[in-house]
């Protein structure tokens, strides 16, 4: 019977536990954005030290059993979170300044943003290491696209600006800000998947550092971008090359855009795994470079930023909340 119980408890443990692995975040203006399923909660300390929420569904399209399947979900995971994101972003704009706001962006706005951040994101990390990887070329220290060289340069200059950017960003002091509240979000979630009453105590023992970060997701999007066009591009080019350079240089550049879908299914199955084996050795392999990178990405919050964090887990979660929570005072914004 004893045997029976313990067998018991460990189906529920485990049950539990992957529930919780639904929880995720991101953090904003002197705040942090938590979801949980097709709910999501927006927490940010105003100037005067008070705390307030907004409650919000989870922005999706992805309303088809199609564009949920393994393999094809990540790409339109990618677009909605950076949606929900921006959203999340203006929103905590509009809460942690003291000057008086307009409100929120527009839809046009919202739509303006994206497209701008998927341009410039496009621009740094598939156009920039391609035209520098044509440099090296040049100077003779590198071959021609169709060549293993060419795309090593690429992946070279693809790390490099990714952490060049993050290294620079993180001097701003806004910034730095952001960076605490991220190791906020990650602490508070990982107290909340240990099982463990979430207070700001028992969240500041817990690692700043989470495996299923976004921060991990990018590094895999990188990484598998430049496997695949080192194998894919040449492959290509091999069937068929453009006559003039500069057409050949202008498709290798739009394959690379077209395949950031296919890439980005790809880098969310492999975090998604990751997550799931992160106990075995395996999983700690796959993790490790992310968790790595995430030195950069997160600072050590302190408790009000602990306190903030677990107000926007404990209304994300609302009922399904099934252990105990420590938060503050806080009030719910009302949506017109």
């Amino acid at each position: 019977m004893n045997n029976k119980q313990h067998l018991l408890g460990s189906v529920i443990a485990s049950l539990s536990a992957a529930a919780r692995c639904t929880v995720g975040g991101q953090a904003v203006m002197e705040g942090v954005m938590m979801r949980n399923k097709d709910r999501l909660a927006i927490a940010v300390r105003r100037p005067d030290g008070s705390i307030v929420v907004d409650n919000r569904p989870w922005f999706t399209f992805a309303s088809t059993d199609f564009l949920k399947r393994p393999f094809v979900r990540g790409f339109p995971i990618l677009i909605e979170t950076l949606v929900n994101g921006i959203k999340a972003l203006n929103y905590s704009a509009t809460q942690a300044v003291d000057e008086a706001t307009e409100g929120e962006l527009k839809p046009w706005h919202l739509a303006m943003t994206l497209v701008f951040s998927i341009i410039l994101a496009m621009g740094l990390f598939v156009v920039l290491p391609h035209l520098f990887s044509i440099g090296m070329n040049y100077l003779g220290m590198g071959a021609d696209a169709d060549g293993l060289s060419f795309h090593v340069w690429d992946g070279v200059f693809k790390f490099g600006i990714f952490l060049a950017y993050i290294l620079g960003i993180s001097f701003i002091p806004d910034i730095k800000r952001v960076f605490q509240y991220h190791g906020a979000e990650h602490k508070v979630i990982w107290t909340y998947e240990d099982g463990y009453s979430v207070t700001p105590g028992s969240a500041s023992l817990r690692s700043r550092l989470h495996p299923r970060c976004g921060t991990t997701f990018l590094l895999f999007v990188l990484s598998i971008a430049i496997l695949l066009h080192t194998i894919l591009v040449p492959a290509i080019l091999y069937v068929w090359t453009p006559e003039s350079m500069w057409v050949k240089h202008g498709f290798i550049i739009a394959l690379k855009l077209g395949l950031m879908a296919p890439i980005s299914a790809f880098a969310y199955e492999a975090i998604k795994y990751s997550a799931k084996v992160n106990d075995t050795l395996l999983g700690r392999l796959l993790s490790a470079p992310g968790m790595l990178l995430q030195m950069l990405t997160t600072n050590e919050p302190d408790d009000q930023q602990l306190e903030v964090a677990i107000v926007a887990l404990k209304e994300a979660l609302g009922e399904d909340a099934d252990t105990d929570f420590l938060a503050p005072a806080y009030t719910v914004s009302e949506r017109n």
